[in-house]
């Protein structure tokens, strides 16, 4: 059984992504990030850098005490390890899904990260920033459109990689891009999108989080005002 902290961001939907497809026990515990859930102590046991997703593995594969862990990424590799899906074992083939996989961990996610807030959650327009993010958001979208020419899916069959970019793509139209521009891209986020898996991985917004309360006043208080005295 897997434990799963999880709100419904691009980060929290790459673990049910990999849950729901593996077909994985788990048990969610919502964490809402607009209500400060995030700073409990119970969760920073977990998560010390006080971010979802994180889990705690109840039955590890060398059978042994509980393992938890945080980073997104992180816990894509563990899960896959874990279960031996989603990561080839051939070295090749892993070596270049684990690039993709830290790719997306520094470039796309932040990146467009950084676009969201300065186009949706930002108190005031600065040119500059949305500038900066929409055009960097489009260069990330060429390189992985240049990638997927003449493949299905990043490094070839369905893997850890497309789980972690598929939630980042989602949002395009909040990021400023449209995806008939990248045709490869369009293709590949189609085809994901229409995969069973997926599918009932998005139907969990609706049960946890149907109104996105992160737009607020107070939410955005939370989760733009914090510092180095949030972690002391």
């Amino acid at each position: 059984m897997i434990d799963l902290y999880y709100w419904t961001t691009p980060n929290g939907h790459k673990i049910t992504l990999f849950l729901e497809e593996a077909g994985l026990p788990y048990t969610i515990h919502p964490v809402d990030i607009g209500k400060g859930e995030q700073f409990q102590p119970d969760f920073l046991r977990i998560s010390p850098n006080n971010r979802i997703p994180a889990i705690v593995d109840q039955h590890p594969k060398d059978g042994g005490a509980p393992i938890s862990l945080f980073e997104s990424g992180a816990i894509l590799q563990y899960l896959a390890e874990k279960t031996g899906l989603f990561l080839s074992s051939d070295l090749r083939l892993r070596t270049q899904t684990l690039q993709w996989l830290y790719w997306q961990m520094g470039g796309l996610g932040p990146m467009a990260g950084q676009n969201h807030h300065f186009n949706v959650y930002a108190p005031e327009p600065i040119a500059y920033a949305i500038d900066r993010y929409v055009r960097e958001t489009a260069r990330l979208y060429g390189v992985l459109n240049k990638q997927l020419s003449g493949r299905d899916f990043i490094t070839g069959d369905y893997s850890i990689a497309d789980m972690a970019c598929y939630p980042w793509i989602v949002p395009h139209e909040r990021q400023g891009q449209d995806l008939n521009d990248f045709p490869n891209v369009k293709r590949w986020f189609e085809r994901i999108a229409a995969r069973p898996a997926t599918q009932r991985a998005y139907a969990l917004v609706q049960d946890i989080n149907p109104v996105n309360a992160a737009h607020d006043e107070q939410a955005r208080k939370i989760l733009f005002g914090q510092d180095a005295k949030t972690v002391q």
